[in-house]
Order: structure tokens, then sequence, then C-alpha cells
């Protein structure tokens, strides 16, 4: 009960709590929005104007953000050199942020076709992977440390993904296409953060440019290919309002869920506003039987508890990892 009360009397942490839970809400529609468009919108126009939206939700905010760095100059002109280094490192990077550009492009298509095949239940459970990719892609590239612990974990998360997915059969000819694409959608994004995390740490960008840049740079390469693919007649989708309806609030959710994902880390730890994220599968399954009239089986909440169980095993054991460093 201290406990409780310690957290409540902390403002940061009440904060951080309320955008955890806003951010939650916000990306377990996210799958409902999806599957739910019309027909006529195809995964790719609809990838393309996600990441226009998004941008144009950033765009401001990144706006605000580089007029109070120009500010901070002139009131501290000691840091100038630093504050200089977070609006103009951009420019060292300009090959990788064509790169972002290309990897969440890629990524945002396979988002959609993946829970177009999957369903939102279990497409929620496999976008849950993230976090294995996290900890491969930082072992590998940031040398990040790996326990066994989190090893052990890794495989019950599987496990449990398994039973879901396929009712408790294990049979792998059941293992739903759409599974496999979200958990190489997973990848993608994962390898993209890994590879933006020193970037953020040598402070030659933040992560409102960073956000507003791919989601650009995404945008406009889905855009100027699309008719490649396409009919040229498909224009006429975008100037529907119930299409225009649906793109607008996927890139509403998307923008937002990123945004409040940010401002709740200002306020707590990573690995705890992870833990408050993880029940995104058990809300996205009641978004699913309310809205899409998907069943929520049995194996579904035996696999959701065993994911969200390792998910949570995983981050307490990185905590404690860091935790242990910090000491030495």
């Amino acid at each position: 009960m201290r406990f409780f009360l310690s957290i409540l009397n902390n403002e940061n942490y009440v904060k951080g709590i309320i955008f955890a839970l806003i951010a939650l809400c916000l990306v377990s529609l996210q799958p409902i929005v999806a599957i739910a468009r019309p027909k006529i919108i195809d995964f790719y126009i609809f990838a393309a104007m996600t990441c226009l939206i998004q941008a144009i939700i950033f765009l401001p905010l990144m706006l605000i953000e580089r007029k109070k760095i120009k500010s901070s100059i002139q009131i501290e002109p000691v840091n100038s050199q630093e504050f200089e280094l977070s609006l103009n490192g951009w420019k060292k990077n300009k090959r990788f942020l064509i790169y972002l550009g290309i990897n969440f492009a890629i990524a945002q298509v396979l988002f959609f076709v993946a829970y177009q095949l999957a369903g939102a239940i279990n497409g929620s459970l496999a976008q849950q992977v993230t976090i294995i990719f996290g900890l491969l892609f930082g072992y590998i590239i940031n040398h990040d440390k790996i326990s066994k612990m989190q090893i052990f974990f890794v495989f019950v998360l599987f496990f449990g993904l398994f039973l879901a997915i396929t009712q408790g059969s294990f049979n792998l000819l059941e293992f739903n296409i759409g599974v496999i694409i979200m958990i190489a959608t997973a990848a993608l994004w994962m390898l993209a953060h890994t590879l933006t995390k020193p970037i953020l740490d040598r402070n030659e960008m933040t992560p409102t440019q960073i956000v507003f840049v791919r989601n650009t740079l995404s945008g406009l390469i889905l855009i100027s290919t699309y008719f490649i693919f396409f009919p040229i007649g498909n224009i006429k989708m975008l100037f529907d309002p119930i299409n225009l309806f649906f793109f607008t609030a996927m890139g509403i959710l998307y923008g937002f869920d990123v945004l409040f994902w940010y401002k709740c880390l200002n306020n707590i730890e990573v690995s705890k506003a992870t833990i408050l994220v993880s029940p995104m599968p058990i809300l996205v399954a009641f978004f699913a039987y309310i809205f899409l009239g998907e069943i929520f089986t049995i194996f579904h909440l035996i696999g959701t508890i065993i994911v969200i169980s390792s998910i949570i095993m995983i981050v307490r054991e990185r905590q404690s990892d860091e935790q242990q460093y910090e000491i030495n």
C-alpha cells in the first residue's frame, strides 16, 4: 500500500503512468481501424497516408522544439556547440535517414498486410516479439548484455505465442502467414530503432526530428511508387470522405501513440513503461471482440498471459542488470 501511495505522491510517475495508458489505448485501436477500413483502401496507400499524416502531426512539434533549442543557444552560450549539434546533426546522417525512410515504408506496408491476414488478436500477440529483436539487435550491434534468464523467457514467450496462434495444436502448418509477416515487421522496426540509438546518444538528432523525417520520407517513397503497382484511377479514393476518415484516424492513432510514448519516457524509466503497455493484446482482444466479432479463445488467454509474463520478466532482468552495472 505504501508503495502505491509513494507512486501517487510522485508527480512524474503519475504523469508517466497516464501517458503510458493513453499510448496503450491508442496502439490497441490501431489493428481495429486497420482491419475495419473499407476494402477499396489497399494496404499500400493506407501505409502512405498513415506516414504522411504522422509527419503532419510532428511537423509543428519539431518546429517548436527547434525554436526552443535556438533560444537555449542564446541563454546558454557555453553549451551552444551541443545545441547546434541537435539542430544540424541530421546533416551527418543523411544516408542513414534515407535508409530509415525505406525501412519504415516497407514496415508500414507489412504491418497492414500482417493484420489483414492474421486478424487483430493474433497480430497483436505476434507484435510482442519486438522485445526479442530488441535484445538480439542490441546484443549484435550495440553489444548490450543478455542474461541466461532473458534467453529462457524468450523461449517461454515463443511458446506462449505458438500456443495461442495454433490454438494448442503446435502444428506449424496452421501457423498463420500474417503472424510470420508481423514477426518480420517487428524485426525491421527493432533493427531501425537499434541503429538509431547511437544517433540519439550522440545528441545529433532528437526523437521528434527522427519521427518527422522518417515518416516524411516513408510517405513520399510510398506515394511516389504507388502508381507503379496500382492503377492511376485509384487516386479517386483519396477524396472519398469515408476513406479520408480512416486515413486520418490511423494517422492520428499512430502519431499520438508515438507522441504519448515519448512523453511517458520523459517521466518514467523505459522498463516500467514497457511493462505498463504490455497488456496491449488483452485490450486489442476486447476491441476486436466488440468491433470485429473476433473470438478470444482459452488458448488466446493462456498464450497472452504467458507472453505478457515473459515480457515483464525480460524487462525486469534487464533492469536488474543495469542496476548491477551501475553499482559495479
